[in-house]
């Protein structure tokens, strides 16, 4: 990756969100973190040397518009963005109130519509275009019970990752989605052996593995990879499962 991309993560204050930022600033970029949580957010920028912390509520448009206008006031362009921001609300599907379906899809699905419009706005003209990687799930297209909100946002997710993909393409813009399985946030020394061993790749994954999928995706030598939908899952949505 070149020196002094400008980079935004959403939800980058925890989990998958910061080790993807961790990743770009290893790799020398100026790196915005995106966050709810001031706290945190705070606290993570000033670990990682490089990276500027702007509090943003992704269901909210104006925030989203003023992340954008702030990124380009104090770095002049916008790379990569990173739509990782994301909240899940397993409850059962009597119970699921209206209220609670639209906020899931606010904050995981409407907000990569909105994040990726006004990135994009500033992209399409500055040379070399850039790139946009969307966080789905595996659950995109296959779920457990009381999962429907959720799963609803992240299959939206991979849907509209394609429609980007073919909407921004005269601009110069690559648009992806990374679809994680099992990425322990977590403390990982806890996870049983039957845990990593159920995965083809004798481990469960961790929030590196994502990110180096988002460098990879976000490389401009990889600039022919656009609009698909990258599985990093050990394996787990290709294994068939019967129990004997």
């Amino acid at each position: 990756m070149n020196q002094a991309q400008v980079v935004i993560v959403t939800g980058a204050a925890k989990g998958i969100g910061r080790g993807i930022a961790e990743a770009y600033v290893a790799n020398g970029a100026q790196v915005v973190l995106a966050d709810m949580d001031e706290k945190l957010g705070e606290q993570v920028s000033q670990q990682l040397v490089g990276s500027l912390f702007i509090k943003t509520d992704v269901r909210k448009e104006e925030d989203i518009k003023s992340l954008m206008k702030q990124t380009i006031s104090k770095f002049g362009r916008i790379d990569i963005l990173i739509n990782n921001a994301g909240k899940s609300d397993f409850k059962p599907l009597f119970d699921l109130s209206v209220a609670e379906w639209d906020d899931v899809i606010n904050t995981n699905l409407r907000s990569i519509f909105i994040c990726s419009r006004e990135a994009a706005s500033q992209m399409r003209h500055q040379d070399g275009g850039g790139s946009i990687v969307n966080i789905a799930s595996t659950r995109a297209t296959m779920s457990e019970p009381n999962s429907e909100a959720y799963a609803a946002t992240k299959g939206g997710i991979v849907a509209i990752t394609h429609a980007l993909a073919a909407s921004l393409a005269e601009h110069h813009i690559t648009v992806n989605a990374i679809s994680p399985g099992w990425i322990e946030t977590g403390d990982y020394s806890e996870l049983r052996a039957v845990d990593h061993e159920q995965h083809f790749s004798g481990r469960v994954g961790k929030p590196s593995d994502i990110a180096k999928a988002c460098l990879y995706l976000t490389d401009p030598q990889n600039d022919f990879v656009t609009g698909i939908n990258l599985v990093v899952d050990g394996g787990m949505t290709r294994k068939m499962i019967y129990e004997h």
